[in-house]
């Protein structure tokens, strides 16, 4: 079975054996597009390939972004992974298989992306906000990081697992916007509320950080980011049309 419209996206992967390994991991459970973010290694290298084994063609197609914005900007539904439990986070933790279930039951057209961060570093703070939702695999307290991967391994059979089931739900009709669409609202929004003086003393990255997670949870489809940056439109024509009164 075939995972159409799911992308394992790799944030800057520093061996190529693991990304050998992850592309025979995505021929394993029906899944081809791989996505690589300022690769640390020649991922076309002779040790890459030879731990993809019948999986080279995966690894030959796979896509190279300059940064992470580039390569989810089509990106409806993006679930990063993550070890931390800290409570900035805990809110939208799923397991792989509460995971699996959501991505399994969302709607066909949408496009699904699976971030998974640096082997030695994980996922930076600003790259867990362009998630709409959280995996964190349960292990051992004495070694909590996963193998870049096993964790891929895991996830992937999750989802694999779940589109066998006959008890899987209806697949949904809800089509989120795609990132770029989303982050072009959220920029935006930032540049408002700076012109409208919103932030004052507060920590803006701290506030924008709640507003990514509301609208993140919510999933805003496209008409509503349009609603919104409407909104923000109307916002700067009153705070110039302030100014020009005061000008007078």
């Amino acid at each position: 079975m075939k995972h159409t419209n799911l992308a394992i996206i790799l944030v800057e992967p520093q061996g190529p054996l693991n990304i050998g390994s992850v592309c025979r991991t995505m021929q394993n459970f029906g899944c081809n597009d791989l996505r690589l973010v300022n690769p640390r290694t020649d991922h076309l290298g002779e040790a890459a390939q030879l731990m993809a084994v019948k999986a080279g063609h995966i690894l030959k197609e796979a896509k190279v972004f300059p940064d992470l914005d580039a390569a989810i900007g089509d990106i409806n539904l993006l679930f990063g992974t993550t070890r931390r439990f800290g409570k900035r986070y805990r809110e939208t933790f799923m397991t792989p298989d509460q995971a699996a279930v959501r991505i399994n039951g969302r709607n066909p057209a949408s496009h699904c992306g699976l971030l998974f961060g640096r082997e030695d570093k994980g996922l930076t703070n600003e790259e867990l906000d362009r998630c709409h939702h959280f995996i964190a695999i349960p292990t051992s307290g004495e070694l909590a990081s996963l193998n870049l991967a096993q964790a891929v391994n895991i996830c992937l059979y999750e989802i694999y697992r779940h589109s066998l089931s006959e008890s899987n739900l209806p697949a949904s009709d809800w089509l989120p916007a795609p990132a770029d669409e989303l982050e072009g609202m959220l920029q935006h929004m930032r540049a408002s509320l700076f012109k409208l003086g919103f932030f004052k003393d507060n920590n803006p990255d701290h506030i924008l950080h709640t507003f990514r997670r509301i609208f993140g949870r919510t999933e805003l489809n496209s008409r509503e980011v349009s609603i919104l940056r409407g909104l923000w439109n109307c916002l700067d024509k009153l705070k110039s049309a302030h100014k020009s009164d005061k000008v007078q």
